[in-house]
């Protein structure tokens, strides 16, 4: 299994009990309207399936996930950590005004000075705000999503402009 194939619904985070249930953490709100029966967790780079045998939704965006064949602490300790993945085709439809920069994941990032510097392939959130991830010219480049940087967003052709400060590329380009 492919993870492009699927979308990250959230993690994994511990144990809970003696008897394999665990709590999860849940990337995005009304997950609970996903009708899914099956889950896959991410372990050593590849899909594992796994069968759901309860799933009790909790607020703060976390949940209480009981899996078939994992009913015990040490089968359940196996797994914290680990993120967990459902198939594309159940991944909601966003109405436009629903969109948010979390969104701009895939998208082809387009720098005013240094034309296309490729896909964002990972946005992770800090504190204060969200950082983009790009390949360009095989270094990893890392920029903020803010007003500043963003110039303009084309989500239906999946293209962000952004003006990035002088000299970070070369920040990234010299090492």
């Amino acid at each position: 299994m492919k993870t492009e194939e699927h979308f990250r619904i959230g993690s994994v985070l511990k144990t809970k009990g003696l008897k394999g249930e665990m709590v999860m953490y849940v990337d995005f709100d009304d997950i609970e309207k996903i009708k899914f029966n099956s889950v896959f967790i991410e372990i050593a780079g590849k899909l594992v399936p796994y069968f759901i045998s309860s799933v009790k939704y909790l607020q703060n965006n976390q949940a209480y996930l009981n899996l078939e064949d994992v009913d015990t602490v040490e089968k359940a300790a196996l797994l914290a950590k680990k993120d967990i993945y459902l198939p594309n085709k159940l991944k909601p439809k966003k109405k436009k005004e629903e969109f948010t920069l979390k969104d701009l994941k895939g998208f082809l990032v387009v720098d005013e000075t240094h034309g296309e510097l490729g896909e964002i392939d990972d946005i992770v959130e800090y504190p204060q705000q969200l950082i983009a991830s790009v390949y360009f010219n095989n270094k990893e480049v890392l920029f903020p999503l803010n007003v500043e940087i963003i110039k303009g967003i084309d989500v239906e052709g999946e293209e962000v402009y952004v003006d990035l400060p002088d000299g970070l590329l070369d920040i990234y380009l010299e090492g």
